[in-house]
């Protein structure tokens, strides 16, 4: 009897076809038992039931066989062709992955495909639209940018969104994003009805942990710890492949994580608090005041960044203090998690390794920690990465649910 979607072992043998795939892929269906652990007819099974799905697809032009090795006496014969079995990414066919970034100034939308690369990307100001009417505007821009940026109609899967604060995945449910002042809001819901697809969200700290392991270092699949510091801090951690929720998914909240040698006042009553230390508000101020960027910008880190890279001293130093601020931070996650590796997601260091070695120099003996700290794996192409991941991750986790 056919196993039925959702049927456990089924699901797990999808699974580790298709991220064995994405890890080495194209592979021929040989290949692929002795790389997941499955038999032969397993590995059979499956392929044929992922490529009528189209989350695979057979690679034009067959590979020649390897010439037999360890057998005196026997040349190479012509064999039988391989025939490359290969994440359906083409051109000209294969799934897509709509994603969305809630930011504070901006929302970002994004295209990706299954290997995680960015297809199309679009920025939406959120500058004069009131918070509880942000997810209707949303919804209406991000219909007009699929519309124009997919023209060949490859499949859309659906949606995966992200943002910060306290996210409950489960029913794609904001329980509590303070700078946007939203509470309880039903988001997935709201957008699934307006756009028409199955929508996935959770918090922007988590959807990238997803993507690093999805799509990153091999390591971050043994252990990973991010960090996430932009107009909202927050964290993530993962093991084995599985990043932590906590309970009601509100695990990662580190905003009143107190930084050593801080003494900047929070909105809590304490000093010294991450957000309050770090955070792209607290530094845009800062840089508004000593007029490195104008009163009116939304995006004053953005312009910080780049008045540093023109060799304006006082931008580097804001961002080079702010570095070491994170630096001290991570050194006490660290302690805590011990991770493989630990992934900061800053933009002035994401887009110079002189701030991300300012980071790891401030977590301490370089030998101890600095070598595990990095930044994001897709650059500055991170938050649309992440956004579509919150939709691919469960499918690699289960990808029975096409099939």
């Amino acid at each position: 009897m056919p196993p039925t979607p959702g049927d456990g072992r089924a699901a797990a043998n999808a699974a580790a076809v298709l991220r064995t795939v994405l890890s080495h892929g194209p592979l021929a269906r040989s290949d692929i038992p002795k790389l997941c652990g499955l038999s032969p007819a397993a590995v059979s099974r499956q392929t044929t039931a992922l490529l009528r799905a189209g989350l695979l697809h057979e690679r034009p032009g067959p590979e020649e066989p390897p010439a037999p090795i360890g057998h005196a006496g026997v040349g190479p014969g012509p064999g039988r062709p391989r025939i490359p079995l290969d994440l359906h990414t083409g051109p000209l066919g294969g799934p897509l992955a709509a994603g969305l970034h809630i930011g504070v100034p901006a929302s970002t939308f994004s295209l990706v495909d299954l290997r995680g690369r960015v297809l199309a990307r679009r920025a939406l100001p959120h500058a004069g639209r009131s918070p509880g009417r942000l997810p209707a505007v949303i919804a209406t821009e991000l219909g007009r940018f699929l519309r124009e940026s997919n023209p060949a109609g490859r499949p859309l899967l659906g949606l995966g969104a992200a943002l910060g604060g306290w996210v409950r995945p489960s029913d794609g449910t904001v329980v509590r994003h303070d700078a946007l002042g939203w509470r309880e809001l039903p988001l997935g819901a709201e957008l699934s009805d307006r756009l028409g697809l199955p929508v996935s969200v959770d918090n922007h700290a988590r959807a990238i942990a997803h993507a690093e392991i999805l799509f990153g270092r091999p390591e971050a699949r043994s252990s990973l710890l991010h960090l996430f510091i932009g107009n909202v801090v927050d964290a993530a951690f993962g093991i084995e492949g599985t990043v932590h929720q906590g309970p009601g998914a509100a695990a990662g909240d580190v905003a009143h994580l107190p930084v050593p040698g801080s003494r900047t006042p929070c909105a809590c009553g304490r000093t010294g608090c991450l957000q309050a230390s770090a955070s792209d508000g607290v530094l845009g101020a800062e840089a508004v005041r000593l007029g490195i960027v104008p009163e009116t910008a939304d995006n004053a880190v953005s312009l910080l960044v780049d008045a540093a890279a023109t060799g304006d001293p006082r931008a580097d130093r804001l961002l080079r203090e702010r570095a070491r601020t994170v630096g001290r931070a991570a050194a006490l996650l660290l302690d805590v998690f011990n991770p493989a590796v630990m992934v900061v997601a800053e933009l002035a260091s994401i887009l110079h390794d002189g701030y991300l070695d300012e980071i790891r120099d401030a977590a301490g003996d370089r030998d101890r920690y600095g070598r595990r700290i990095v930044a994001p794996h897709a650059g500055p192409a991170v938050l649309p990465v992440a956004s579509a991941t919150v939709l691919l991750a469960p499918l690699f986790r289960d990808p029975s649910r096409l099939t």
